[in-house]
């Protein structure tokens, strides 16, 4: 069990969910009337493409976060913050086998 890869194959299995539902969207806005703004049913169809294509860029940051901490395994640096040189934790690592940067680093970078 590779859990880089594991995070990987989730982020791409989330990219392609979320592309097909905003296929789905748009199909379903070609076959509504022109009008969802004032739709009393609920959330426009805008409104949905919009939070789905959110969702999908934040799943594509994790694809690319993930071939980038591949890539860093492969490279040798795999486990060393980009920001500061120092070795990520362990526990840090096995919560998010794709970060790249220590605790005290993303604690700082929050603030």
């Amino acid at each position: 069990m590779d859990p880089l890869q594991d995070v990987l194959d989730s982020a791409r299995r989330h990219v392609d969910a979320l592309t097909a539902s905003r296929a789905e969207i748009v199909a379903a806005a070609e076959g509504a009337n022109g009008d969802d703004e004032h739709d009393p049913e609920g959330a426009t169809i805008a409104f949905e493409r919009q939070q789905v294509a959110a969702l999908l860029a934040g799943a594509e940051r994790s694809v690319a976060a993930a071939q980038a901490a591949l890539a860093a395994r492969a490279a040798g640096s795999y486990g060393r913050c980009e920001e500061c040189g120092a070795e990520i934790g362990a526990e840090r690592l096995e919560a998010r086998p794709a970060t790249r940067s220590c605790i005290g680093c993303a604690t700082q970078r929050s603030r």
